[in-house]
């Protein structure tokens, strides 16, 4: 099984992630900001990753703290699920599209971490959730994940750009994922 169970706390957050990359795209997601929420399950169901995330910390001060934290944990559990990565596509690209708003999402699982991410926001929030974390988060996903992440969205609905940008993402990581066969997709023979 390609899972992983992921805790950490610190004096600003605690965090509790399960991840099963072979899963159905059942979601259990609670982390106190409803928008991020929202961002979360859409990110398991359209992967088809089961998870579970259940995270707490300082929203009295800002939602910064605990959404890097998320992206933090995220990563590393992707990291550990996926092992030797043999076998895997290694690399994965979507673009989609929810009405005015396109994203694309282009990665490499290849264990060298680097996000590009190319978006105009034009609200300081989408409900409780700041337009400014949507880079963050992805960026501390990656850094923790060892994946190359280049994103761009267009669009002027914000919610509706944030939401194809975690979608793609989303379909990104499950054909990068797929199992194809049983070597590492790699001239050094590790990923």
């Amino acid at each position: 099984m390609r899972t992983a169970a992921i805790s950490r706390k610190t004096s600003e957050t605690e965090i509790s992630l399960e991840i099963n990359l072979d899963g159905e795209g059942k979601a259990e997601i609670d982390t106190g900001i409803g928008f991020f929420d929202h961002m979360l399950d859409a990110f398991t169901r359209h992967s088809g990753f089961d998870l579970k995330v259940k995270a707490e910390g300082d929203l009295i001060v800002d939602g910064h703290h605990l959404i890097e934290d998320v992206g933090i944990v995220l990563g590393k559990a992707l990291n550990e699920a996926l092992g030797d990565k043999k076998g895997i596509v290694r690399f994965g690209d979507a673009r989609v599209p929810m009405d005015e708003a396109l994203a694309e999402v282009i990665l490499d699982i290849g264990g060298r971490s680097y996000h590009v991410m190319d978006a105009k926001f034009t609200s300081p929030r989408v409900g409780d959730f700041s337009t400014q974390m949507v880079g963050h988060f992805f960026e501390s996903i990656t850094n923790n994940a060892g994946i190359t992440m280049h994103s761009r969205v267009t669009g002027h609905n914000d919610h509706h750009m944030i939401e194809a940008l975690f979608k793609a993402f989303a379909y990104s990581m499950k054909t990068a994922t797929f199992i194809e066969g049983e070597s590492v997709k790699s001239t050094k023979g590790c990923l």
